[in-house]
């Protein structure tokens, strides 16, 4: 999908309501199960969390905006999860590059002078 078709997209849904943008979704999904020309990318690991709380909500018939609310505060949550998440991964990197390079030998120590007799 090019930018063009995707800003013209975001600028339709703007105006709606919460209630709007699942319905929304809900066709969305129903064209890709029925047209997609290929698999969509799949989700990370929070990804596939938040949008299987945010599905047993809506089945638990909540209300769109208590769901979307809720789903604000989960995006805010795995996004500090996932810098925490990276932030660890690179300290564990440096720590296996650490381990992993070639020892540095010592510098010799400076030749003692010769004793005079």
């Amino acid at each position: 999908m090019n930018d063009f078709m995707k800003e013209r997209i975001l600028r339709r849904l703007e105006p709606l309501s919460d209630e709007r943008l699942y319905q929304v979704l809900d066709y969305i999904e129903f064209l890709e199960s029925k047209y997609a020309q290929h698999e969509a990318a799949a989700p990370n690991v929070f990804q596939r969390f938040a949008e299987g709380v945010e599905d047993t909500m809506r089945a638990g018939r909540v209300s769109a905006s208590t769901v979307a609310e809720t789903m604000g505060l989960m995006s805010k949550a795995m996004n500090l999860l996932s810098g925490v998440a990276a932030a660890g991964k690179s300290v564990a990197n440096d720590v296996v590059n650490a381990a992993t390079s070639k020892p540095v030998a010592p510098p010799e120590p400076p030749a003692s002078p010769p004793a005079d007799r």
